[in-house]
């Protein structure tokens, strides 16, 4: 038997915290995407390029994580009975993926092509009030991120960094990375323009966009690695599987549980599995509790064949397996109460 706990639409999907971190990080990255390209045309600068080609990469990545969020908090149906959580997973791995094939190929592309072709050199003002302005605007967003980190941190009662590493909240993990990439890049990008000013020649623009190819390699490697073991199945941690145990061994009608399976599904969403041993005894005596036991013997009393001792244990036998269906369900409620994440539980009997 399972049990599943919905959570309200309004506190999840883009409507959540994640989500507003994510659609605020769309709006300003397309926003500087566009502006650095027009930038890009007119300086024709090797660190704009790579810096132009970073926002557009953002841009892309945070649609395709918005898209993973919008699909997470979907309604489990016949083909997925267990809900659409993991597409949260599925978009950050898109996204790492897709960081480091464009962002980084275009990058080390454009960078390994300047140092062997000198660049014409052009007024770089505008480029420097772009990157200034993409800088704030980069910052705000990571603010936003590490803002929505620590709050979930404390939730979960983990350390900001453990949550982090951890991936329990992948869309958010992927836009506190860029973005710190972002800031890093656009400081990068900035020095390397204003070396190629100071020297009159481009091999400093270059060497920019080769700095920013690396990060974005580096910010394609942290989202891939905390993503693909939430993929892969991964258990709840040891202290709060065993917390449930006891939960569900200290019950009376309980004698032993087994083959103990605790699965974080992602999306604050666990999945626990156990087979369980009921004490028939203490499951019988629960039953006969809510009966007349003399009304009972006066009806054994009145049987004149073994046909209807029979009929009467039957009908008896059946009522207590179905009581054994209630407390199953018992112990599913409770279990779902104490532990708010624990949202789907399927207990099996042994």
């Amino acid at each position: 038997m399972a049990i599943k706990r919905n959570k309200s639409r309004d506190d999840t999907g883009l409507k959540g915290r994640s989500g507003l971190v994510v659609i605020a990080a769309i709006c300003i990255n397309c926003t500087i995407f566009v502006l650095k390209m027009i930038v890009w045309r007119i300086t024709d600068s090797h660190s704009m390029f790579a810096e132009s080609i970073h926002s557009v990469a953002d841009t892309a990545n945070q649609i395709i994580l918005a898209y993973g969020i919008h699909r997470s908090v979907k309604n489990p149906n016949q083909k997925h009975p267990y809900g659409y959580s993991n597409m949260q997973y599925i978009s950050s791995l898109i996204s790492g993926v897709a960081i480091f094939c464009v962002g980084t190929g275009f990058s080390f592309y454009h960078g390994i092509t300047g140092l062997f072709q000198e660049g014409h050199q052009e007024d770089y003002m505008w480029a420097y009030i772009v990157l200034a302005g993409s800088l704030i605007f980069e910052a705000i967003t990571l603010l936003l991120a590490v803002k929505s980190i620590r709050a979930s941190a404390k939730e979960a009662d983990m350390s900001f960094r453990e949550y982090v590493l951890s991936g329990q909240d992948p869309c958010v993990n992927v836009v506190l990375f860029e973005d710190t990439a972002a800031v890093l890049g656009a400081a990068v990008a900035a020095v390397c323009i204003g070396l190629a000013a100071y020297f009159q020649t481009s091999k400093p623009d270059a060497v920019g966009s080769l700095l920013v190819g690396c990060m974005l390699a580096a910010v394609s490697s942290l989202i891939i690695h905390s993503s693909v073991p939430a993929l892969v199945g991964r258990s709840i941690e040891f202290d709060q599987l065993n917390k449930i145990n006891a939960e569900l061994e200290n019950d009376s009608i309980i004698k032993s549980i087994h083959e103990v399976r605790g699965i974080d599904m992602g999306n604050n969403q666990v999945r626990y599995k156990a087979e369980i041993d009921i004490n028939g005894r203490e499951l019988t005596k629960l039953y006969l509790d809510g009966l007349n036991m003399d009304e009972m013997l006066e009806e054994v009393k009145e049987f004149k064949s073994s046909g209807e001792l029979n009929e009467f244990m039957l009908v008896h036998g059946e009522k207590i397996v179905d009581s054994m269906g209630d407390e199953i369900d018992r112990l599913e409620t409770k279990l779902s109460l104490k532990f708010p994440k624990v949202r789907y539980i399927d207990l099996e009997l042994e």
